[in-house]
């Protein structure tokens, strides 16, 4: 990709010389100045730290097609992996394993140049094979991985020499590489017989494993041989699951733990006023939904999802159960910082009068259902639902918010039961949001809704390179979700964590949680 943009610049070789070097005094410049100003900040190895996430469970495994929550997404895929491509701090896919990605003119043939030297954990070269076996372990009509769906477009990959590797597509697909960087396609050895040797726990990322019990904790050490000079710098890491926010804000007070995912709104103060700890907000993709399974009643009357979306006072929700700490959703799961988001239009505000209007038209005066919630659904999702549910009263709608247990939430309500909270960390691009998320058929599709000509456009996006066309081809796709899907989406979240101050970080990623999953590789002691 950049070395496309530089040949574009080919006719103009002296002016670029010239230009370039204005750049380069001036860079100079700032850099004197920024290493003056962060001097304190450079990163150093050495130390140890311990780690808190909250939705770990006893099935968790090294298997990548199976990786459904914040858990192994981070410890398994950002921390013991790497992927071809990754999300840089800017949210742009950046060269991991590869060392550089090219496209055909119509989008359809990538090619992947693995970085040389590349090595596992175990000492054994990383070739082009182990990156085909990968890619095979999620493709195929018997695969049931979360991310079947993405790679469901690959037709072809090929070794091309030692380090090359070529992936042929069924159509063109201009976010190939934001698909390459996805947390579950990371490079895993190759076994003789096919198939990639992922029981094993070893790959090529920063850390290595030293012990693993599984929903419980994961202690790893300092990869020596890791691909990117100088990183990681910690020594050696434990990530530990405690699921009550409670107990993970004790944790941290008393020292247990030196980083918690999701700090309790309702103790923020507290911890913003203690001197040894810092809050980390960051505006990623996150969102929170109440799914409904659009197959199942009375979710498959669409003017019932309607009577819903407009039965919920989504402002009293973020100022009383988030106490405002997130904006507003409209039922798009889109985030306003992925490229071609909208706003659909009308918006879905809080009217008892469209509510009745919609349930009468699906021939109802009062309407009841149950909505299952556990705080591990997102946070605070209990008092969400029980503000939702006095909302809806005033529609005729009774909600009877079910408060499931945290342990097994994921495992046996979401995508069980008709009606529940959930915490979506979001994609990159849009295209990977639906096409796992919202298509006909999407291994995270939830809701089990399903529309023609959603589908249609999707595929037609992906290959589009005119960003006008694909501009006009995700609004109205964004539109038909809003209009007719079966996720009310509340809000788009922060995420709030907090750490020690003997924790010091860069620049924080504003895509997914925990620094783009990769926290345990790019901080430092301070």
């Amino acid at each position: 990709m950049q070395d496309k943009q530089d040949r574009g610049l080919a006719g103009f070789t002296a002016t670029r010389r010239q230009f370039m070097g204005a750049v380069g005094m001036l860079a100079l410049s700032a850099s004197l100045m920024a290493q003056t100003s962060v001097a304190r900040a450079e990163p150093k190895q050495g130390g140890s730290v311990k780690f808190a996430i909250n939705d770990g469970t006893q099935t968790d495994s090294y298997d990548p097609a199976t990786w459904q929550n914040s858990y192994t997404q981070v410890i398994f895929g950002g921390t013991l992996c790497n992927a071809l491509t990754e999300l840089d701090v800017e949210g742009a896919a950046a060269p991991d394993l590869a060392e550089s990605f090219a496209p055909s003119d119509d989008l359809k043939v990538w090619t992947y140049t693995l970085r040389p030297g590349l090595k596992f954990h175990d000492g054994t070269p990383v070739t082009p094979n182990d990156v085909i076996q990968s890619y095979r372990h999620h493709m195929g009509p018997s695969s049931s991985s979360a991310v079947k769906a993405l790679v469901d477009s690959i037709v072809d990959i090929k070794a091309d020499g030692d380090r090359k590797v070529v992936f042929t597509l069924s159509g063109g697909n201009a976010d190939f590489p934001y698909l390459t960087a996805d947390v579950h396609l990371v490079i895993l050895p190759a076994k003789p017989e096919g198939g990639v040797a992922w029981e094993k726990g070893v790959a090529t990322g920063p850390y290595m494993i030293d012990d693993n019990q599984p929903g419980i904790s994961v202690r790893m050490k300092r990869n020596p041989a890791y691909h990117k000079p100088g990183q990681p710098y910690f020594d050696a890491i434990e990530f530990v699951n405690i699921i009550d926010v409670a107990a993970r804000t004790n944790a941290l007070l008393t020292g247990e733990i030196d980083y918690m995912v999701d700090v309790d709104i309702k103790t923020l103060k507290m911890l913003e006023q203690n001197p040894d700890i810092e809050i980390t907000r960051v505006s990623g993709l996150r969102h929170f939904s109440f799914s409904m399974n659009t197959k199942t009643a009375p979710f498959d009357n669409p003017d019932v999802r309607q009577a819903l979306k407009h039965a919920i006072d989504r402002n009293d929700v973020i100022n009383k159960a988030f106490l405002g700490n997130a904006k507003v959703a409209n039922d798009d799961p889109a985030a306003p910082q992925i490229a071609f988001a909208v706003n659909p239009e009308p918006i879905h505000e809080y009217d008892v009068a469209k509510a009745k209007a919609y349930l009468a038209k699906a021939g109802l005066t009062t309407l009841s259902v149950d909505l299952s919630v556990a705080e591990t659904a997102f946070p605070n999702a209990i008092d969400a639902a029980l503000l939702f549910k006095e909302h809806a009263a005033k529609a005729g709608i009774d909600i009877n918010v079910i408060r499931e247990p945290d342990d097994g939430y994921w495992d046996n309500v979401w995508q069980h039961k008709p009606f529940v909270g959930v915490d979506w960390l979001g994609k990159p691009t849009l295209d990977s949001l639906f096409t796992t998320t919202y298509a006909t058929g999407a291994p995270w599709n939830d809701t089990a809704w399903s529309n023609g000509r959603f589908d249609e456009l999707l595929v037609k996006a992906r290959a589009e390179s005119d960003k006008t066309k694909r501009q006009a081809m995700y609004g109205e796709m964004q539109q038909i979700l809003h209009d007719d899907g079966g996720a009310l989406v509340i809000a788009y979240a922060l995420f709030m964590d907090a750490l020690s101050k003997k924790i010091t970080h860069g620049k924080i990623g504003n895509m997914l949680q925990c620094d783009n999953f990769r926290m345990a590789e790019r901080w430092w002691l301070a």
